[in-house]
């Protein structure tokens, strides 16, 4: 680990000065001080926000709903306004670490968290994204894991967070405060896909503090729920995941919020399945056709084509546990 300063914000003012000189913030430390620890990142300056006033969790005026950027997981998850208005926030969380994680890591710095690509954490081998113009070790090496949707030449490195799909799904809104104000960015624009840039992974401009995350209002009566396919039950990362959000009345699917995790460089928003359901009615044959569509564009690599499938699966599989026919 290389040698750094320590300190910690006294308010949200003394976080902006010290990120504005070049401080990393650091609050439940579960992706930055395993990364300091093995020499992927080395950060001059950490700043602690741990004290600021960033923990809130409430309804919006317009009937959306608020979480702190530095609600844990394991509360945001077990809030009874998660778990009623947004169940599929809540499940996402649920099954995103183990129980000791939950309690320690924050959504700020859950959807700031950086991809396990075993490349990435390798620094003998060649990555984009810890050493731009390096190469890829992961385009011709041990591929299994990647991503098969917004990959370029430069990177396949999957986003490895599951709340951030089900944020992706809804349509949330990051707030962020900087030394120019206040920004609100749509979640779409939030994670960034690598292209010719992989090394810049976030919309966050220098400085910038994550204050909150916004989900929108969205028309009741909505179901919702996560579905996360990994090698093993316990803690374990995706390889394919999606998260789904139903508004049914009389019958007929009014609004649908589709979107997938662990085969892409980002959460992957699905908008030809949801086009595909707007307007139907449930049914296990909406949700074959539907499901269909859901790897659009992918490109496999010579290690993860069963992605492709296995991912139209796991979206067939939620329409249908949401959409209530099996």
């Amino acid at each position: 680990m290389h040698p750094f300063t320590y300190t910690r914000a006294a308010d949200t003012r003394d976080a902006l000065d010290a990120g504005r000189r070049g401080g990393r913030y650091i609050a439940g430390g579960t992706t930055l001080v395993d990364l300091m620890r093995q020499t992927v990142e080395h950060p001059e300056a950490l700043v602690d926000i741990t004290g600021l006033p960033l923990r809130e969790v409430g309804v919006t005026e317009r009937g959306g709903l608020r979480i702190g950027a530095l609600v844990s997981m394991a509360e945001a998850a077990a809030r009874t306004r998660v778990r009623t208005l947004y169940p599929v926030v809540s499940e996402a969380l649920e099954l995103s670490a183990s129980a000791q994680l939950r309690n320690m890591a924050t959504l700020g710095g859950n959807i700031m968290q950086r991809t396990r690509c075993t490349y990435f954490r390798d620094v003998t081998a060649d990555c984009n994204k810890r050493e731009p113009g390096s190469g890829c070790a992961a385009l011709h090496g041990h591929n299994r894991t990647h991503a098969i949707l917004g990959t370029s030449d430069a990177c396949v490195a999957t986003h490895p967070s599951d709340v951030a799909v089900a944020l992706a799904a809804l349509e949330a809104t990051v707030h962020l405060l900087g030394p120019d104000g206040e920004r609100h960015v749509p979640f779409a624009d939030f994670l960034l896909r690598p292209r010719s840039t992989p090394h810049r992974e976030q919309s966050v401009r220098q400085g910038e503090l994550i204050t909150a995350v916004e989900i929108p209002a969205l028309p009741r009566p909505l179901k919702s729920g996560y579905l996360k396919v990994r090698d093993r039950q316990s803690y374990e990362f995706a390889l394919t995941s999606a998260a789904v959000a139903l508004h049914v009345r009389g019958g007929v699917i009014r609004a649908a919020k589709v979107a997938a995790g662990g085969v892409g460089t980002v959460p992957w928003k699905l908008p030809a399945v949801e086009a595909h359901l707007i307007g139907e009615r449930p049914s296990r044959q909406l949700w074959t056709t539907a499901a269909e569509r859901a790897a659009r564009g992918a490109r496999p690599l010579a290690h993860n084509r069963f992605k492709v499938e296995l991912l139209k699966r796991t979206v067939e599989r939620q329409l249908s546990i949401v959409g209530g026919t099996k």
